[in-house]
């Protein structure tokens, strides 16, 4: 039985397209909700374990960057690299034009307004480091993924959705961590302290944040790869395939 029976060729191409969209939507949507947010503010996740208190303090942008993971390999499994890669390239021209539009507004002739210059302040800090650490964790992010599937012959989605993902954020965390100290200086640290220590805490409660939902999403991305591939007529190993394509 043609499992194209259902559907003509045009309705099952738009069917395809609507989901990219929304899945490319929900990743630029979030990133550019995280990069808003930045370092606007830190929040302080620390616990006891066992009778010793584990620092664990993440800028309120990490909360919805896993989301962004999950995106970028859902478009990866069913897309392919191509347009995974090309959605990676929309997200860095939807940074450069956030930092455009903050910088925009603040030469702009009007009131002075002390909350959006530190808002801007924060944000340039923000956008930058994660222009830099983006780029190279998406990428990474999807090259990895697609390293494993290729290594695994289309088997074993939960460990190039886990290998792919842990080792991006590491690279994203210890990125981002560092430019915003030394770039942006807007990182909270006390000077009196030893600050490498601190950064290694930093890092660390941003990666182990980032690690937990890594692992976490891997059900939810069974889930949403079984789903979708029914919903769009792909077999097992089948990826849509390029921009205005529709695969036989």
């Amino acid at each position: 039985m043609n499992p194209y029976n259902e559907l003509s060729s045009g309705d099952l191409r738009e069917r395809r397209e609507r989901v990219f969209l929304l899945l490319s939507g929900v990743f630029l949507g979030t990133l550019a909700m995280l990069n808003i947010l930045g370092i606007s503010r830190f929040i302080d996740l620390s616990f006891d374990l066992f009778g010793w208190r584990v620092p664990m303090v993440v800028a309120v942008g990490v909360l919805p960057y896993p989301v962004t993971f999950l995106c970028t390999d859902l478009i990866s499994e069913l897309y392919g690299r191509e347009r995974a890669n090309s959605v990676v390239w929309v997200g860095l021209f939807l940074n450069v034009w956030v930092m455009g539009i903050l910088w925009l507004g603040g030469v702009l002739p009007g009131s002075d307004s002390p909350t959006y210059n530190e808002v801007t302040t924060l944000a340039f800090g923000a956008v930058t480091a994660s222009m830099v650490a983006y780029m190279t964790a998406q990428f990474c992010d999807v090259q990895l993924f697609h390293f494993w599937k290729r290594v695994t012959k289309g088997k074993h989605l939960w460990l190039r959705n886990n290998g792919s993902t842990l080792a991006s954020q590491l690279v994203d965390t210890t990125a981002v961590i560092l430019i915003t100290h030394y770039y942006a200086h807007a990182l909270p640290v006390d000077e009196s302290q030893p600050i490498g220590a601190q950064l290694l805490t930093f890092i660390a409660s941003g990666y182990v944040f980032k690690a937990f939902f890594a692992f976490l999403d891997t059900l939810p991305l069974y889930w949403c790869v079984a789903r979708l591939r029914s919903y769009l007529h792909l077999s097992s190993d089948e990826e849509v395939g390029t921009i205005g394509r529709l695969d036989p």
